[in-house]
């Protein structure tokens, strides 16, 4: 159970940086570093047959990839370009640390792999999809100003959850359960206020734009009422 919390929380965490993860579960089990605290947890034993994760060359060429991403999403718009590759990685890397995390008894076949892919990817691609539109936005509204600020609070994210996932995967999983929870409530029943057509006013379904290609549609005098990681949304037409 705590392989499949650390794998679950390593797993979202590459949604936030695709690298970064797999560097510190990498690292945890290279060092053979064991923590007993809710229950004993060693990356190292859990890897088992993935015990290649460990070792040494794939530590640093980790810890490289590492670094240049990070650095990356630092250069103005380099960071969105970015984005349109990183959600099917971010998918990949949460579908294969989780993989390597699950116990032996689920063997390493399909059902390991499709659970993996539920479990890890998903969880890396809505934690991805919530940062693109983060970006997105931030993006639109401050013509790139802003996206500094998005991506250490992604790099922060991704390192707490990290480490949180081979330090104490119990609190890892609660987290990702919690932030998961609170995405989808806040993801519902979201409206605009601004100008209707014909000049009323007044709140109407919308839908999310996060790149900077939609800002013409922002009309004179509309304000978002509430915002999804600060998300704007625009009227349907």
């Amino acid at each position: 159970m705590m392989a499949i919390f650390a794998g679950v929380g390593l797993a979202a965490a590459c949604g936030f940086r695709v690298f970064l993860p797999l560097f510190v579960a990498s690292l945890a089990a290279n060092t053979g570093m064991e923590v007993d605290f809710l229950g004993s947890f060693n990356v190292e034993a859990v890897l088992g047959e993935h015990h290649w994760l460990g070792s040494t060359p794939v530590t640093i060429m980790l810890g490289v990839a590492t670094a240049v991403e990070v650095a990356s999403y630092y250069v103005p718009w380099i960071d969105n370009a970015l984005d349109t590759i990183a959600t099917p990685l971010a998918v990949g890397a949460g579908t294969l640390i989780t993989g390597t995390l699950l116990p032996e008894f689920m063997g390493d076949g399909s059902f390991k792999w499709a659970t993996a892919m539920i479990a890890g990817g998903g969880t890396a691609g809505v934690v991805q999809g919530a940062s693109v539109i983060a970006r997105g936005t931030s993006s639109a509204t401050t013509g790139g100003v802003g996206n500094p600020a998005v991506s250490t609070a992604e790099l922060g994210g991704s390192v707490l959850t990290a480490s949180l996932a081979v330090l104490v995967p119990v609190l890892a999983g609660l987290l990702v359960l919690v932030c998961s929870t609170s995405s989808s409530k806040l993801s519902s029943g979201i409206s605009v206020a601004g100008p209707r057509p014909g000049g009323k006013s007044g709140s109407w379904p919308v839908r999310v734009i996060a790149t900077p290609a939609h800002r013409h549609r922002l009309l004179p005098g509309m304000r978002a009422k509430r915002l999804l990681f600060g998300a704007v949304r625009w009227p349907e037409r």
